[in-house]
């Protein structure tokens, strides 16, 4: 589980199209909620939790600087967060996607669904 503030940097990387170093996390976090000097912290915390990584390094200014990315997609980490939860039950799963299938209106998405299941069963 992330805190506020580190799901403001992982929310950032996600909407980057290239890692990025912390001082251009800095630069581009408007509604941040953390200091400036608390970046460090934050950045070692998600590699210590394995939501970013380590992509490389960039020039900036004289020096170079690490730049990060997360290591999965916003999508994984909901998943992971549910299937982390204390609560989860593998035998809770079909009310869940029951629950969501009969609020979800939207045909299309359904379709989708419904084809992104045919294909996995056809893998397996």
């Amino acid at each position: 589980m992330l805190t506020k503030s580190e799901e403001q940097i992982v929310e950032l990387l996600w909407n980057s199209d290239e890692p990025l170093t912390s001082s251009e996390i800095i630069r581009n976090s408007v509604d941040k909620t953390w200091k400036d000097s608390y970046v460090h912290l934050l950045i070692n915390s998600l590699m210590d939790k394995g939501i970013i990584e380590v992509a490389g390094f960039k020039k900036a200014t004289k020096n170079y600087a690490r730049t990060f990315r997360p290591t999965m997609s916003r999508e994984e980490y909901l998943v992971l967060n549910l299937t982390k939860s204390k609560n989860y039950s593998k035998a809770q799963m079909p009310e869940f996607f029951k629950t969501f299938i009969g609020q979800t209106t939207d045909v299309e998405l359904l379709n989708e669904l419904e084809e992104v299941i045919k294909q996995r069963k056809a893998q397996l």
